[in-house]
């Protein structure tokens, strides 16, 4: 993957700070819940605080494949890769904040609070850069012509 991939995916990301965190249950059946994003950086990692004893943990550490979905007003992404259960409180402390806080009042040394990171493997986009009005226009343009609708840019990224 490109760096050119990987800052588009950063750029289409970086505002939005939930995201729905798909797992898979025992039983097969798939699990998403939202989840607060704790940063974002140029590796397209990304980093939740949990509870050492929610489900979300407990599928992660049965099967580590995950799927993540984050969106916007104007762009949808869809991440695949594996997720690990990290128990680092250096880090927890880094990537602490009020809104997590609210989940785990006790703070960073709760001894029940653990980050789960996910390593992204692939992506794919929907970006449709002119927002509303553009996509109101292509609406309209395919409705009159005939031609299929554009919805904008699309793209799968393998190997993130």
């Amino acid at each position: 993957m490109s760096t050119s991939d990987i800052e588009r995916l950063v750029d289409l990301t970086k505002d939005s700070r939930f995201c729905m965190l798909t797992t898979t249950d025992a039983d097969g059946t798939l699990v998403s819940r939202p989840m607060a994003r704790q940063e974002v950086d140029l590796s397209v990692d990304l980093w939740f605080i949990a509870t050492r004893d929610s489900r979300k943990v407990e599928h992660v550490r049965a099967n580590p494949t995950v799927g993540v979905t984050v969106s916007s007003e104007t762009s949808w992404v869809s991440l695949a890769g594996k997720a690990s259960v990290v128990d680092d409180v250096d880090k927890l402390r880094e990537l602490w904040s009020t809104f997590a806080e609210a989940w785990i009042p006790e703070g960073p040394e709760d001894p029940n609070a653990i980050l789960l990171k996910v390593d992204v493997e692939s992506a794919e986009y929907w970006d449709n850069p002119g927002g509303r009005v553009a996509t109101a226009i292509s609406f309209v343009k395919s409705k009159i012509t005939g031609q299929p609708y554009d919805g904008g840019d699309h793209a799968k990224i393998d190997d993130v």
